[in-house]
């Protein structure tokens, strides 16, 4: 007869859910406590600054939640998620009222650039990648697998090898200003300086998924897609305590396996001696990444974009030509803000009425500064708005700011700012918290890590958590 709990999760973000959802599919008794009063992680929607305004605390467009080689397998929309398209994915403007234009299709998109031969290029590159997403999703958005390429080596290559350069060298492939732009802006989510190796990836994986399954948003906000994981791990029979930090794994229910949705820092303190000397060593080496300043605004009216296009676009890069793309990342990993730093924003209301009361609308944006930054970066975010939509200003009524040390002590996974579990550059992508064939166990068989910290790293995708619960399953849950 088995005594207890057959696993606990600690911490109820996106990856502690899939992992939870994962066993209990199973068939395996779970319990997952949440520190906070709710689910959620860095996926959730609140009122932030007006009454009967929902802003997304923090992720807001969820190109990977809705292409998840776990998330799509799940009836998500049993318990209420929906999908809301754009007619365009992505739009970066440029100050001659130009803009690259981000559509599903793949021959539209090539003709934002204003350049036949880019076109032409881009046209070549993108096509076949587009319908290899499913497969690239499933075999490299996860931990290393020497025999992936052996099944699929010429499309797995054709996206592989491009991944593996710079960013800077990637976007000089093409010679448009529009082009070149897109390229550096996609590219730059890696919070990596574009000159890193492997940057590139970063943007050509988020590309490629908008046209083959466009860059969505939850109609309600982020909060849904929790809400959606919440109710399905619950309709398995698992069970969820929330307002339950846990700060001792002594404090947990008997149990045969432990899942942690944390990163390094409160693995090793809540694992203390069980971890073992060379991989706390590992852990305490491990290196953390930029940060996140972000600004949520209500407006009273839609931004009113010098190139009225960018009005049905979901999210929008700010951040003009690559040069001054690099400047900006380079300037961060250097410790400094640039003047004109690169600005990701999304225009939710544009599309989803339901966020804010008539007439109003949100904005959500933020741009990328040191980790541990104790700046303000809300004047420089705003003008750089203000430079493609010019009147912006004018039409703010509420703002409300979260600068790294809020981000940490919203969600501690959040170390210095950083939203991504940890620096996703080449030495720390598949080897992410440490140097382990299996990267999610421990040295404590009964241990296991499952969050952003671990393979393929950030986002809402729930790949961390499932893998993890793969792990499990084939060892101390056989």
């Amino acid at each position: 007869m088995r005594l207890g709990i057959d696993a606990v999760i600690v911490g109820g973000g996106p990856n502690g859910l899939a992992a939870a959802i994962a066993l209990a599919r199973a068939g395996r008794s779970v319990r997952l406590y949440e520190a906070r009063e709710t689910v959620g992680g860095g996926c959730r929607t609140a009122e932030l600054t007006e009454p009967g305004v929902l802003h997304d605390v923090c992720s807001a467009i969820h190109p990977l939640a809705r292409s998840s080689p776990f998330f799509s397998q799940l009836p998500l929309a049993d318990h209420g998620l929906e999908w809301i398209e754009p007619p365009i994915q992505i739009a970066h403007p440029l100050d001659d009222g130009t803009a690259a234009i981000v559509r599903r299709d793949v021959d539209a998109t090539a003709g934002s650039f204003g350049d036949e031969r880019d076109a032409a290029l881009y046209r070549r590159w993108m096509r076949p990648l587009g319908g290899d997403w499913d497969l690239i999703a499933r075999e490299l958005l996860g931990p290393l697998r020497p025999t992936a390429g052996l099944r699929h080596p010429v499309r797995l290559a054709r996206f592989g090898l491009p991944a593996l350069l710079p960013a800077s060298m990637l976007a000089r492939r093409f010679r448009s200003p529009a082009a070149r732009a897109l390229v550096a802006g996609v590219s730059a989510h890696s919070f990596l300086p574009l000159s890193a190796p492997m940057s590139a990836g970063f943007g050509l994986a988020l590309l490629v998924s908008a046209h083959a399954v466009g860059w969505p948003m939850p109609r309600g906000g982020s909060g849904r897609i929790i809400e959606a994981l919440a109710a399905h791990f619950r309709a398995l029979g698992g069970e969820i305590e929330t307002a339950r930090p846990v700060r001792s794994l002594g404090e947990l229910p008997p149990h045969r396996a432990a899942l942690l949705d944390l990163t390094p820092r409160q693995v090793l303190a809540l694992g203390g001696p069980r971890l073992g000397r060379a991989y706390r060593a590992q852990l305490a080496r491990y290196r953390y990444g930029p940060a996140a300043f972000k600004l949520d605004l209500v407006l009273d009216g839609p931004i009113p974009w010098a190139n009225p296009a960018l009005g049905e676009a979901g999210t929008v890069h700010l951040g003009g030509r690559l040069e001054e793309i690099e400047a900006s990342e380079s300037a961060t990993h250097a410790g400094r803000v640039a003047d004109r730093p690169f600005v990701l924003l999304a225009q939710p209301t544009q599309f989803d009425p339901s966020r804010a009361p008539t007439g109003r609308h949100v904005v959500w944006a933020y741009c990328h500064v040191p980790n541990g930054w104790t700046g303000d970066a809300t004047g420089a975010i705003e003008r750089q708005i203000e430079r493609f939509a010019p009147g912006f200003r004018s039409l703010i009524r509420a703002r409300h700011v979260l600068r790294p040390r809020d981000l940490e002590r919203y969600n501690e996974n959040y170390v210095g700012g950083d939203i991504n579990g940890g620096l996703q550059s080449w030495s720390q992508f598949f080897t992410r918290p440490a140097v382990r064939r299996d990267p999610y166990s421990t040295p404590d068989p009964s241990l296991f890590v499952c969050s952003s910290s671990t393979p393929p790293g950030g986002g809402v995708h729930g790949l961390c958590g499932m893998h993890a619960a793969r792990s499990v399953l084939r060892g101390v849950l056989r």
